[in-house]
């Protein structure tokens, strides 16, 4: 039997200008709910979690809560004006967690607390939000966007607090992988609408499908002119991912050759076919070594790269905040120059570097200023587009055209600046974080368009789905000097990386000392029964956690419930089963745990 909800609403409705944001919706959220929220850059999907939250009121419905009920907000971004450092943001307020939480939790997350708020980058304001949020033991966690500015090793760390986590969190995030590790059931805000569906997100596109399909059958009896209308997301969103699907098999082959060029035997063969198009190379990195500071007090920051790049390479860069991302793209791109080793830029090549600076967008300027600098006309790489069309071609409203910057979602800035980049003529790509603040669809969207660029793209990125999805390379850097070079994506690098450290980790293992017996059950005072529980608990767990990925994995394939809609409702079920079973097992074993620390 499902938990009773802890936060309600009913009938919730939400008037924006002359219309209904939100209309008549309901909303559940239960004791150990894994929410994730999704929708489309402007659906509300901020709003609404503040709605949840109480920060600002509905036009219509009512909101329930339990009495004391903790809701914590980890806001997209957050104020800091004010307060002198991290630490005094983290304290301020009435509900302010306790100090040495904070501390403990930013020790983890590698963030000095004593920073001074005003200097600090994007990345130690979000650790310092997520301190705060985490340390004030919440029994609901709203998430806007936690992995925006966090490096790998903090993302790995959320995830790993957050299965731990034994409260609800709804969550918004582009990041698919960390939607897929993480969450039970989806939120769709569609349109107006909300759907609740439980299941996670490696099932919601399949879902999605087939909502848009079941409103395609539903259309057949309307009139032309409303039917295209209702055909044209699900048409778009079908058609997309089969494109897709052509692109990731071109990148898999385009993987496979760069595997061979990278071998010594390639690496050969490809300096003899310099004068091929498709080989010649437009960046040449020559045994590059940068340190910053001076004699022993010195750090390498760069030791010893090779590396060729050629026209249509997709280079992914990936390591922790300071390992030096920012350096080797500078490098690369000839901003910054080596200590040592040369790096050489093909004569041709004509750069765009896209960082993600909505300040170069007025708030004040209309979408056409920003495009077209006022016109109709809008020059694409040489080819001239009208505007309307340029913007539907990035899932805009053409009516959008005389609209504000400063009316725009987040995502919508981010979409626009996309746009106005992507239009100017070059041959190579420099993307930083380009995922942070996208929609999922607009993320789909900007792979299509990296996969059709016909020049280099390097990309910087935490977003380990997307760098799956797109590069052909990674380098990978872990803050000692030392790149790895790695034909693939992030999971390509991960794997090499792991099967590098496994022998070393296993090395010692056979010499060291065996660990300590467990303690007896007595000193836990422990029915047997109890004891056999909370050591044989965890195993299920893991169990169960797998059978829920292998449960998702399958409801992912698009394709599942036009083909067999029995089996699709079978393995819903199944799934749903497994999800009580493995609360049912965490909750047991929670309840042990604290009678063994008693």
């Amino acid at each position: 039997m499902a938990a009773a909800p802890i936060l309600s609403w009913e009938g919730l409705g939400l008037l924006q200008g002359t219309g209904w944001l939100f209309r008549d919706l309901d909303l559940h959220i239960g004791p150990r709910d894994r929410l994730a929220l999704i929708g489309r850059n402007g659906a509300g999907k901020t709003t609404l979690l503040r709605l949840i939250a109480g920060q600002i009121d509905a036009d219509k419905g009512k909101r329930s809560i339990q009495p004391g009920v903790r809701l914590v907000t980890l806001e997209q971004d957050p104020f800091f004006t004010g307060f002198d450092t991290l630490m005094d943001f983290a304290l301020h307020g009435p509900d302010a967690p306790e100090r040495h939480e904070v501390e403990a939790i930013a020790s983890q997350l590698g963030i000095d607390m004593a920073r001074k708020a005003e200097s600090a980058s994007g990345g130690e304001r979000r650790r310092a939000a997520l301190a705060r949020a985490l340390a004030s033991d919440p029994d609901i966690l709203l998430l806007d966007e936690p992995t925006n500015h966090l490096d790998l090793a903090a993302i790995d760390w959320l995830e790993s607090w957050l299965q731990r986590y034994t409260g609800a969190f709804v969550v918004i995030s582009h990041d698919r992988t960390f939607l897929e590790r993480l969450t039970r059931a989806t939120l769709w805000l569609d349109r107006g609408s909300l759907r609740r569906k439980d299941i996670g997100f490696g099932g919601y596109e399949a879902w999605m499908e087939q909502v848009y399909a079941e409103e395609a059958r539903a259309a057949d009896k309307l009139d032309a002119k409303l039917k295209i209308e209702a055909h044209w997301l699900e048409r778009g969103v079908t058609a997309r991912r089969k494109r897709n699907q052509g692109r990731l098999e071109k990148l898999w082959e385009m993987r496979a050759q760069r595997a061979a060029m990278l071998s010594p035997q390639g690496t050969a063969k490809l300096a003899v076919a310099s004068d091929d198009a498709k080989s010649k190379a437009v960046i040449v990195a020559d045994h590059v070594t940068k340190t910053f500071g001076e004699g022993a007090g010195g750090r390498a920051i760069i030791k010893d790269f090779s590396l060729r790049i050629t026209r249509r390479d997709r280079i992914g860069v990936v390591g922790a905040n300071g390992a030096g991302k920012t350096t080797l793209l500078k490098l690369l791109t000839g901003e910054l120059q080596p200590d040592s080793g040369t790096v050489t830029l093909a004569k041709t090549l004509s750069g765009v570097m896209i960082d993600q600076q909505r300040s170069l967008m007025s708030p004040e300027k209309r979408v056409r200023d920003v495009l077209a600098e006022g016109g109709d006309w809008i020059d694409v790489r040489g080819e001239r587009k009208h505007i309307q069309g340029y913007l539907k071609d990035f899932l805009f409203d053409p009516g959008l055209v005389e609209a504000r910057v400063g009316t725009l979602s987040g995502g919508e800035r981010s979409r626009l600046l996309l746009a106005r980049e992507f239009a100017r003529k070059s041959n190579l790509l420099v993307l930083d974080e380009p995922t942070n603040d996208l929609d999922l669809e607009t993320l789909d969207l900007l792979q299509e368009v990296i996969a059709d660029y016909d020049g280099t793209v390097l990309i910087v990125s935490h977003d380990r789905d997307f760098l799956d999805r797109t590069v052909t390379i990674t380098l990978g850097l872990d803050g000692s000097g030392k790149v790895d070079v790695v034909a693939g994506g992030y999971a390509d690098w991960e794997k090499q990386r792991k099967a590098r450290v496994a022998p070393v980790k296993a090395a010692p293992k056979a010499e060291s000392a065996p660990p300590p017996p467990p303690p007896a059950a007595k000193k836990s005072k422990l029915s047997y029964k109890d004891q056999r529980d909370y050591e044989l608990l965890p195993k299920k767990i893991e169990e169960l956690d797998a059978a829920i990925a292998r449960g998702e994995a399958q409801l992912a394939d698009p394709d599942l419930y036009a083909r067999d809609p029995k089996k699709f409702d079978a393995l819903m079920a199944a799934l749903e089963k497994v999800r009580a079973d493995k609360d049912a097992a965490e909750e047991r074993w929670l309840e042990l745990a604290e009678m063994a620390e008693g």
